[in-house]
């Protein structure tokens, strides 16, 4: 038995109480000054919130991890950068991250399910072990100077990690602009813009795609405030009349709060005017606002209006088309266009893939096919045209009798056959004339050029047309107008060496208008809205294309998309499409693509360094779907 112990092998309490020698502190301090003194945190960690670990075999290209102790956990927040010092082996690199996951808290030397932590916590006990941080970190670049090249190498594992100041992120994600967006997820104090005055943001076009309830409609509204305040003309294709009354202050409860936590005021957009068809209804209250228009279907190309009335192309097209060289003829032969030497020389330059013949009205066409019809099915002979109780529904027909019947003793009248078929376009040409929306005198045709004004807003509201081919028609209409009247605007501001007449359209409900199987069906539809994409880039006209259902947008028209706003989308298919077209965006982003809370957007804008999950900013005026 050895000596201090008693008979059970045991040390006596009372000498387990006893202080030790002094000479035992002696050594131990001898010791210590012997191995450099008491520790202290080298100066290059010193500020630093984490240290890099050492990689695993699990470990990713271009990701390092983090450990973090306890209370500096909060500090590196998702999507936070951090600069970090590989200054081990006298390396010497600094790079720059950013936080992609995380952070996560761990226990100390223990698995978070370990069975002691399990086990006291079903038995309703607590067991809090001691415990740190970890994140993991995507490497950005290297630093070199004031430049960040693309990372040759990792940081070396124990590396200090710094948290970037507010300032400096805003710079290095490049974040500045006077058209803000919203916060950042993670931040408090940065406010992710974008710039209204440089053409390689807002001409290369955006979408806006997500599901319904998840807050695309705000983001419209707040851009088209922030647009309006920013001197950017604005026209909004509104299906559904939802933006017909934001030239009115919010006062939906919840967004009142959402913009007081945000330091904002409820305030509605100015210089808005609502524009509708002509003989159509629309939800503006403001009938001083509220304008009616009329199309002109000499604006529309006969290419489009064969694909928009759906013929065939083995049969009804040609005869459309055949038709439509008689009605040229006729107002050529009547005057109507041209009329004099300027119109005559504006004819070679007509391109009708482009636009209609001038003057040429539905009912011109109506009346052509008409007739067409009946000489096939061999009810009527050219000589019954002139006769005056043959209706014609053109004035200027009616006015030219003679002129027509001559037209038609012209033609070869063996080659007019199959009455079906003209039968067939006769009634789809009927419901354009019944509609009374082209060259309707009880309403003006737009003046484009008063809609690319800068500062003001048109809202043109389609929510009582019903019918998606009238949309369409509207739609196309007003997409060749205003890329007339901006090619103008470009013009004389390069003369005159002025400022550019900033624009941007926004279509709701794209899916409807550019559709994958009206792509199929209407090759020139998007051929005419790829050609507004391409020269609009240059003259500042931009596109927003905003629709719940991506899916039946085609990779063609996503393919003329530079930047995104996603709000939530669950459908695995549409993301994996949208990862096609979005190659820069990292996985750990799409992955919370489908979780999303309304009002949250993943933003990949060009002017941003790298995509961002953002709170966009709740809107300040009214909408009607909302309240």
């Amino acid at each position: 038995m050895a000596e201090n112990e008693d008979l059970n092998g045991s040390t006596p309490p009372e000498l387990l109480s006893m202080p030790l020698p002094r000479d035992v502190f002696e050594q131990v301090e001898q010791d210590i000054q012997q191995a450099g003194g008491a520790w202290s945190e080298p100066p290059e960690y010193q500020d630093a919130i984490g240290r890099t670990m050492f990689d695993l075999p699990s470990s990713e290209d271009h990701t390092v991890t983090v450990l973090l102790s306890k209370d500096d956990i909060q500090k590196a927040p998702s999507q936070a950068l951090v600069r970090i010092r590989s200054i081990i082996d006298n390396d010497h690199r600094t790079y720059l991250g950013i936080v992609v996951k995380g952070p996560f808290a761990e226990p100390d030397g223990l698995r978070g399910d370990a069975p002691i932590m399990i086990t006291t916590a079903v038995r309703g006990g607590i067991f809090m072990p001691r415990y740190h941080g970890r994140v993991q970190v995507e490497l950005l670049g290297e630093e070199v100077g004031d430049v960040v090249i693309p990372p040759r190498l990792r940081p070396l594992p124990n590396s200090p990690v710094f948290v970037l100041e507010s300032a400096e992120t805003t710079s290095i994600l490049k974040l500045g602009g006077d058209i803000p967006l919203g916060v950042p997820v993670g931040y408090e104090t940065i406010e992710a813009a974008i710039p209204s005055d440089k053409k390689a943001v807002l001409p290369r076009h955006l979408g806006i795609l997500g599901t319904t309830g998840g807050g695309k409609s705000t983001t419209v509204s707040s851009l088209i405030s922030n647009f309006q305040q920013a001197g950017i003309a604005t026209i909004v294709i509104d299906t559904e009349g939802e933006y017909t009354e934001i030239y009115q202050p919010t006062r939906d409860p919840a967004m009142l709060t959402a913009l007081e936590k945000r330091g904002k005021q409820p305030r509605g957009v100015d210089h808005v005017a609502v524009y509708h068809l002509v003989g159509r209804a629309t939800t503006c209250p403001d009938k001083e606002r509220a304008k009616a228009f009329s199309l002109q279907f000499s604006q529309l190309s006969p290419y489009l209006v064969m694909g928009m009335l759906d013929l065939n192309a083995d049969a009804q097209q040609p005869r459309y088309q055949k038709a439509y060289d008689i009605a040229r003829r006729m107002l050529q032969a009547m005057t109507i266009f041209p009329a004099n030497e300027e119109e005559k020389q504006q004819l070679f330059e007509l391109d009708e893939m482009e636009t209609g013949y001038p003057r040429m009205t539905v009912e011109h066409m109506y009346d052509v096919v008409r007739a067409c019809g009946e000489i096939a099915s061999g009810g009527k002979k050219p000589e019954d045209f002139e006769k005056p109780e043959y209706r014609l529904y053109s004035k200027d027909f009616a006015q030219h009798r003679a002129l027509f019947r001559e037209i038609f003793k012209r033609e070869d009248l063996k080659q007019i056959t199959h009455p079906t078929s003209w039968f067939v376009i006769q009634g789809k040409l009927s419901q354009l004339v019944r509609l009374k929306i082209f060259d309707n005198p009880a309403a003006g045709s737009l003046k484009y050029s008063d809609l690319t004004l800068p500062g003001t807003v048109s809202i043109i509201d389609l929510s009582d047309t019903d019918s998606p081919q009238v949309n369409n028609l509207v739609i196309a209409e007003f997409l060749r107008g205003l890329m007339e009247a901006q090619n103008k605007n470009y013009d004389e501001a390069e003369k005159r060496g002025a400022p550019q007449h900033r624009t941007m359209i926004i279509i709701e409900e794209a899916h409807e208008f550019l559709s994958k199987e009206r792509i199929r069906q209407m090759p020139v539809l998007y051929q005419q809205v790829a050609r507004i994409a391409k020269r609009g880039r240059k003259r500042w006209l931009g596109l927003v294309f905003v629709t719940q259902l991506p899916q039946h947008l085609p990779d063609e028209v996503l393919g003329l998309i530079n930047n995104y706003i996603l709000h939530k989308i669950g459908d695995a298919n549409v993301i994996s499409s949208l990862k096609r077209s979005l190659g820069v965006v990292d996985d750990s982003l799409w992955q919370r693509l489908p979780n999303l809370a309304p009002g949250q957007a993943l933003v990949a804008m060009s002017s941003f360094a790298r995509p961002l999950l953002v709170n966009i900013d709740p809107a300040p005026c009214k909408l009607r779907m909302v309240e």
